[in-house]
């Protein structure tokens, strides 16, 4: 686990970033879990993919849209390993038996949608289909990614959040993804700007979603809640509003700031980047509002 003022000579590809604030102003927790785009040798030389097609998983450059989050006062998570190495939105034990040789031992979710798609804790394929890997992998493995990834990156997510909270009264994760600008749910179609998922409003006070579409509006761009992202494991898992834990999940369109069949970044980015700050300002001092209530009643 690396945080923000270590050297970076630290070359580890599978580490997890902690980029923390001077001060912590606001009472939130920036993630991005999947702009990772650090490739392991040995997991490059594994796949039956090439570099490019490697890359498809990738939420590429989220973590460059989220950057200014420390200046804002908020600490902020970045996996620096890839998404299609291994995915922190899921359950740590949603694997596919047969990837590996040997038998998984744990509390296995083999059953789960995300490990029949094959895109599972170690996802077997990445985004549009396209198999990972030559062979079986060693069982050892999968424990490996879950030690040195898997368990780093909640580690740090709990700690802020709790540290957050005790601090303020109250806390909101906002945990950043991209998406592809044209959907395939029911027909093709071209997506809107943002959609932010809070499990139906089971994992945020409907305050945090309603502040955070205003303010998304303001900078112009086009809103949708939920629909066809409702928020992953991360959402689920850490939004608890009834002990004070908010989260929500925005979904950006790689359509807005970056070139999708490349993998580079677009003329839109800075723009962009610029109406996320504005966003992780607007929800922090909603989160404050929120926040100053429970504290007072403790």
């Amino acid at each position: 686990m690396t945080r923000a003022n270590d050297s970076e000579a630290d070359t580890d590809p599978t580490r997890v970033v902690i980029r923390r604030p001077e001060r912590q102003r606001l009472p939130v927790v920036v993630s991005s879990p999947h702009s990772g785009r650090d490739y392991p040798e040995a997991f490059l030389s594994a796949s039956r993919l090439d570099a490019q097609a490697i890359r498809r998983s990738e939420d590429a450059f989220v973590d460059e849209l989220v950057a200014r989050a420390p200046e804002l006062g908020c600490p902020l998570v970045v996996a620096r390993f890839p998404r299609a190495y291994l995915d922190v939105n899921r359950e740590p034990f949603e694997l596919d038996p047969a990837m590996f040789d040997g038998a998984l031992s744990g509390p296995v979710n083999s059953r789960s949608p995300r490990v029949r798609s094959g895109l599972g804790t170690v996802p077997r394929v990445v985004a549009g289909g396209a198999e990972i890997y030559r062979t079986r992998l060693p069982v050892a493995e999968a424990a490996a990614r879950l030690e040195r990834c898997y368990l780093p990156y909640h580690a740090a997510l709990a700690e802020l959040l709790e540290e957050t909270r005790q601090r303020f009264g109250a806390a909101c994760l906002i945990d950043c993804h991209s998406m592809p600008s044209v959907g395939h749910e029911g027909a093709a179609r071209a997506r809107v700007d943002i959609v932010l998922g809070d499990r139906f409003g089971a994992s945020c006070d409907r305050t945090m979603t309603e502040a955070a579409s205003a303010s998304l509006r303001r900078s112009g761009l086009t809103v949708r809640r939920n629909d066809p992202y409702p928020g992953g494991f991360i959402t689920e898992h850490y939004g608890r509003p009834e002990v004070g834990l908010h989260a929500v999940q925005v979904e950006m369109n790689r359509g807005l700031y970056m070139d999708e069949k490349a993998l580079v970044r677009g003329p839109g980015m800075a723009g962009l980047a610029a109406c996320i700050e504005t966003l992780i300002a607007d929800m922090g001092q909603a989160m404050l509002a929120l926040a100053r209530p429970a504290a007072a009643a403790e």
